[in-house]
């Protein structure tokens, strides 16, 4: 395939060990995929997940917290952490990383979307790589975008991208809960969200994360309907990344709708 705007959604699972400090090799593994992809002349926006994540592992929180502000100190601890290990990573390719934190607010409101989509446009143009992650620090559940599923669908279809990869703890769409169905199967290309899918959607993700199926097939419907196409890949292996970019087989992949 050609050049193409791709968006990719790291999770929290992904990123960290489940003792929520960062696992090394993991993240120069994608930063590497990612930086190689950028070389070969498609435009890259990464959407980050794991601030709190990594805000309760430096600040030796045995779990994920649950009350707000603690929740908001730990992502203001981790998305210093975050930022700066990308940065030390990708400058090793030579790529230059802007950190990008939005709010639902600036979602919502057509002045600042409009700003927001102007900035990553021009970041787009400077040849850097955006690095997205919702506002944590100052944002709440009541206020918040809610989960970075849905926040990497609503940039993937704000800057018109072809494809939006999310990269999880889980190969894809499986027929039933491959944890307690070992008999279960993966749906490689969905071409439609039937109620028989969304009935396939489990619990929440892993304990340092917020996501699990059901965001990411919220996330699916949003980018079918802008016809981008969507992946639900295992970030074990962040090489996955080339097959997904090319239109090979990964994961489970969610058709945009054409024409």
């Amino acid at each position: 395939m050609g050049k193409r705007r791709i968006v990719v959604k790291v999770g929290t699972s992904t990123l960290a060990h489940p003792t929520g400090l960062l696992n090394l090799r993991r993240v120069e593994a994608l930063c590497r995929v990612l930086s190689d992809l950028k070389n070969a002349g498609h435009e890259l926006i990464l959407v980050s997940s794991g601030a709190i994540g990594m805000g309760a592992g430096k600040l030796s929180l045995t779990q994920r917290p649950e009350d707000t502000p603690t929740k908001q100190a730990a992502a203001a601890v981790g998305q210093c952490e975050l930022m700066y290990t990308y940065d030390k990573a990708f400058s090793q390719y030579n790529h230059t990383v802007a950190q990008v934190l939005l709010t639902a607010a600036d979602v919502n409101h057509p002045h600042r979307f409009a700003n927001f989509r102007n900035t990553m446009h021009r970041l787009l143009d400077l040849k850097a790589l955006p690095i997205i992650n919702e506002n944590d620090t100052v944002a709440t559940e009541e206020l918040g975008i809610g989960d970075n599923d849905t926040l990497a669908a609503i940039v993937a279809v704000s800057m018109e991208a072809e494809l939006l990869v999310l990269l999880s703890d889980i190969d894809g769409l499986y027929t039933a809960d491959p944890h307690t169905h070992p008999e279960a199967t993966l749906i490689d290309e969905i071409t439609n969200i039937t109620p028989d899918i969304l009935a396939l959607a489990g619990g929440a993700g892993s304990h340092l994360g917020t996501g699990g199926m059901t965001t990411k097939l919220h996330a699916a419907q949003i980018c079918m309907e802008a016809g981008c196409d969507m992946v639900i890949a295992n970030g074990a292996d962040p090489a996955i990344l080339y097959d997904a970019a090319d239109g090979k087989p990964a994961g489970s992949r969610f058709c945009g709708k054409r024409g």
